[in-house]
């Protein structure tokens, strides 16, 4: 092989590596050498930023020369942990349980970033089941939409601090909209669930709420909907998370700002992915127990992270410095 074949193959095979490193090769950019900005959400109230953010597409069009955003829905926290841990998500919106339970998991590689919304879940009763009190509960089966997530701590912590055990009690976990036929048909005696499953099932007759919003735990000042990123897509895209976080405040500004628009374009995005709307009525009641604020409260964040240890659903209680980033908070 003569020396100008050698320097030519050379040349080809550097200019390929050259081509990888810019392109798709190990990174989020695609072949348009945009980057694919991936968002994680849930298509329900308490996301309520999310739902805002993409309706309006200000993320879109923000980054409309730079980047390409994709939204993914998830049904379950553990779903969506799972896919950030698979390097297929970049941002999301989660509960702080599975957000705790994916940063101490991944040794620090999820951190939580930013609050999106607080409270947003109630304790209900049938009526005829004898419940009045929490004390009551004793004997009793109550549902929650998932063993181990938001809901169900909060209900542990509220067992224990009226001097119950899990022993006492019987949870069974169910998915919400089956929560609402297990309460009406007599299979469940109480339930712990979010908003617009409460006001639901308020709304259809057998059910009374027994603590509000803010009496379940922490007097309603508990985040129920944070901001999570990879850190790899941090370090990569410092100025991309700080763009996305301002956006987020800007959401948070419009929602509390204009109430009667953002209840629309939410009520209008849970039709797109479910196809199915929200009465009014139901929607209007559900959001007043739900409160849209960037501001985290780590303190409630590690509560939620010590009742998991407790519980048994994290072996350790990661240090607090690497559970938060709070470095591109506008």
């Amino acid at each position: 092989m003569t020396k100008k074949i050698i320097r030519r193959i050379s040349f080809l095979f550097l200019a390929a590596l050259f081509t990888c490193s810019l392109s798709s090769c190990g990174s989020k950019e695609i072949s348009s050498g945009k980057i694919n900005v991936r968002i994680a959400y849930f298509p329900n109230i308490i996301h309520t930023q999310a739902l805002v953010m993409k309706n309006q597409g200000t993320l879109e069009e923000k980054w409309k020369d730079v980047c390409n955003v994709t939204w993914t829905s998830f049904n379950a926290g553990p779903a969506e942990t799972e896919a950030v841990f698979a390097g297929e998500i970049d941002i999301g919106y989660m509960g702080p349980v599975p957000a705790v339970n994916a940063n101490a998991k991944s040794n620090g590689d999820v951190k939580i970033i930013s609050n999106a919304t607080n409270a947003g879940a109630i304790l209900l009763a049938r009526k005829d089941a004898g419940i009045s009190s929490v004390k009551d509960l004793a004997g009793k089966k109550i549902a929650v939409p998932q063993i181990g997530n938001t809901q169900h701590l909060c209900l542990l912590s509220l067992l224990t601090e009226h001097g119950l055990s899990v022993s006492d009690v019987t949870i069974a976990a169910s998915s919400n909209a089956d929560i609402v036929n297990l309460i009406d048909s007599g299979r469940v005696d109480a339930a712990v669930v979010p908003e617009p499953w409460g006001t639901t099932i308020e709304k259809n007759g057998n059910a009374e709420v027994i603590l509000d919003y803010d009496e379940l735990f922490l007097n309603g000042d508990y985040p129920s909907a944070l901001v999570i990123a990879s850190r790899d897509f941090m370090e990569k895209h410092p100025d991309l998370v700080l763009d996305f976080l301002e956006m987020h405040e800007e959401a948070t500004l419009f929602i509390n700002e204009h109430p009667e628009d953002m209840l629309e374009i939410v009520n209008t995005e849970i039709k797109d992915a479910t196809g199915k709307s929200l009465d009014s009525d139901i929607i209007q009641n559900a959001f007043s127990r739900i409160k849209a604020d960037s501001t985290l409260n780590t303190d409630a964040v590690m509560n939620f992270a010590d009742i998991s240890k407790e519980e048994g659903f994290i072996q350790n209680v990661p240090e607090e410095s690497d559970v938060f980033d709070t470095e591109f908070n506008p």
